[in-house]
């Protein structure tokens, strides 16, 4: 699963990296504020790429919601759906089943820019927060679908089965948002790919030698604290584990 992420990178970097161009230049002030932690069940806003306009980086919420909503109809869909996980994920081995994620899944293909993201591991039955990231602080391609809602786009993070790294960090559900290369993302926002094409996308395991992972504070999942602060990604050891 994929509920946290952070996205701390200026629009200048993003846009370089991707070879895109933000689509307001209006957007960049709000968009170069450092976000240090993003709660998916905030349904915050963040950049996508967006299939259907490719060569530039635009806003979306956090949270898919079915196209034939209203925009006025988002905050109670996101109300009623938050027992099925708020819309943040969407499982790859759903995208052609599900009745939002097959409408979706041809022509209306994301990427999500992020900093890293964060997963709960479990160790002696307690919970514990663990940040990761590119071990070169490149910014991660994560892939999605997303629907337009008036002039909203709504958007959800692709998951899969997790690698043997993530397997050890979300050791429970062992699931990880589906990250790619530079090659892949490309190729994710094409229009020309066929349900095998995708079906192939999906099962690519992105180096785990090329990430980064390890525990933070606490502070992460407590709703007493505003965990958006920037030494949120930064390491706190605990007795016993680790992923080295």
């Amino acid at each position: 699963m994929c509920f946290h992420t952070a996205a701390t990178a200026k629009t200048n970097i993003l846009e370089k990296h991707f070879k895109v161009k933000l689509s307001s230049e209006n957007l960049r002030q709000i968009f170069d504020k450092p976000q240090y932690h993003l709660n998916g069940f905030s349904h915050p806003n963040m950049l996508v790429i967006p299939q259907q306009n490719k060569e530039v980086l635009a806003p979306g919420v956090w949270g898919i919601v079915p196209s034939d909503k209203l925009s006025n109809q988002i905050l109670d869909y996101y109300k009623g759906a938050v027992k099925y996980g708020g819309g943040l994920n969407a499982r790859s081995e759903k995208l052609t089943s599900h009745f939002i994620y097959k409408e979706a899944i041809h022509q209306q293909r994301c990427i999500i820019p992020v900093t890293g993201f964060f997963e709960p591991h479990e160790h002696n039955k307690k919970k514990y927060p663990v940040f990761i990231k590119d071990k070169k602080e490149q910014p991660l391609a994560l892939a999605g679908i997303y629907t337009v809602i008036d002039t909203y786009i709504t958007f959800a993070i692709i998951t899969k089965e997790a690698s043997p790294l993530l397997t050890k960090v979300h050791n429970l559900k062992k699931r990880q948002p589906l990250m790619l290369n530079q090659e892949l993302a490309n190729q994710w926002l094409q229009p020309n790919l066929n349900e095998n094409d995708i079906t192939d996308i999906t099962k690519y395991n992105y180096p785990d030698s090329h990430l980064k992972a390890y525990t933070v504070s606490k502070d992460l999942f407590s709703p007493k604290v505003d965990s958006n602060y920037k030494e949120i990604s930064d390491e706190v050891q605990y007795e016993g584990v680790n992923f080295n």
